[in-house]
């Protein structure tokens, strides 16, 4: 783990680079069906309401889009800028640009297989330091809460 300062304007911010963490998901359903559920991000409030409470589409153009989320893990609901790259059905890749995880990028990548579809997400967290220790001091796995959302998904795509 590291420990990143910045100096502003307003003062220093802190940022602590959590390992990255890799999951490998293997869903029993169509690699189009799991792409569509996974990154069609206007869904999530539907869908999944519990981790998404809020999403707001700012704008789109062509495979890129930028999208103010709110994401509840953990007990705690951390508000985001988004900028979301889809490369149907392959990849999709996730930039934090503003908000409580800023510079955080997930990669998810779609793989078929004879099962159905793999799908490996890479996670590069960076949390505030006030997060960090707002999840420490609770005693919450970032990455076991994040798995769980992981989890939501593959049990949406196979039913």
């Amino acid at each position: 783990m590291t420990l990143s300062t910045v100096y502003t304007l307003v003062g220093a911010l802190s940022r602590l680079y959590l390992p990255k963490s890799v999951f490998e998901k293997i869903i029993k359903s169509d690699r189009n069906r799991v792409f569509e559920i996974s990154t069609h991000y206007t869904n999530f409030q539907k869908i999944l309401p519990q981790y998404f409470p809020s999403i707001r589409v700012i704008s789109i153009r062509g495979n890129v889009s930028v999208v103010e989320e709110h994401l509840r893990i953990g007990g705690r609901e951390l508000v985001m800028m988004v900028k979301h790259v889809i490369n149907e059905p392959i990849s999709h890749e996730i930039f934090v640009i503003g908000g409580d995880t800023k510079g955080t990028h997930i990669t998810k990548k779609f793989e078929c297989i004879p099962q159905g579809t793999k799908m490996i997400l890479e996670v590069d967290w960076k949390l505030t330091c006030t997060t960090r220790l707002i999840y420490f001091l609770r005693k919450i796995n970032v990455v076991k809460e994040y798995s769980k959302i992981i989890d939501a998904f593959a049990v949406i795509a196979e039913n």
